[in-house]
């Protein structure tokens, strides 16, 4: 079977304008870290530009030179945070001296138990965005990138990067079989830790270890 190109095509965040200065950058950076905190505050229903405006310390126009609602800003977080997650699974990967289909399987459900523990924001949106309550779109602001935020499938995304990962670390084809068995892996370990995390804040630890020997049955035989 032909191989899957290892680096796929990425939806682009939603942005209405990228920065280009450093300045501009970092007061993106502000504002989706005053976002995240939020979430954890007030959940993704009550909050708003305004509030996020405001706790970023930008003007509010800040906000919607970037974003067009909350909602696209909301979806450029969850892209953030699946940077952040790829490069941690790099790094772990990378760093572990004999890497064999357990300890990268392991690697992988480790970092996102730890973003969901530790990274403001995560545990309510960590790839992807909550549902549109009705009329969220007037009364929030224009409706500009919400239809292509809610396009996207974020477990898919997900896999495409764990996917070429596993591939690069582990000296692997990333062909269709193995993209497909990752896939499954997703939502299956993303469905089994929101369970744990509604069992335990921290994440129920029976669960978090029913959902690593699970993934170690399913997947390890395609990665050896």
């Amino acid at each position: 079977m032909d191989p899957v190109p290892q680096t796929r095509p990425r939806t682009q965040p939603p942005l209405r304008r990228a920065p280009v200065q450093q300045r501009s950058a970092e007061r993106l950076a502000r504002i989706l870290d005053a976002c995240a905190v939020l979430l954890d505050e007030t959940g993704y229903e009550q909050l708003s530009t305004r509030a996020v405006a405001a706790r970023a310390g930008v003007p509010i126009g800040s906000v919607y030179r970037f974003f067009g609602n909350k909602r696209a800003m909301v979806a450029a977080l969850a892209h953030r945070n699946l940077d952040r997650y790829a490069e941690r699974v790099s790094d772990r990967l990378a760093g572990t001296p004999i890497l064999d289909a357990h300890g990268a399987i392991d690697g992988v459900l480790d970092e996102f138990i730890e973003m969901k523990r530790t990274v403001p924001g995560f545990a309510l949106v960590d790839f992807g965005v909550p549902a549109a309550a009705p009329g969220e779109a007037a009364q929030d602001g224009p409706a500009e990138g919400q239809a292509e935020a809610a396009a996207e499938d974020p477990n898919r995304l997900v896999a495409e990067r764990i996917c070429a990962l596993l591939a690069t670390h582990l000296g692997r084809v990333a062909d269709e079989d193995l993209h497909r068995k990752v896939l499954v892996g997703v939502e299956t370990a993303d469905a089994l830790v929101r369970l744990a995390f509604r069992a335990d804040p921290a994440g129920d630890p029976a669960l978090v270890a029913e959902t690593r020997c699970l993934l170690h049955a399913y997947l390890a035989p395609s990665l050896a």
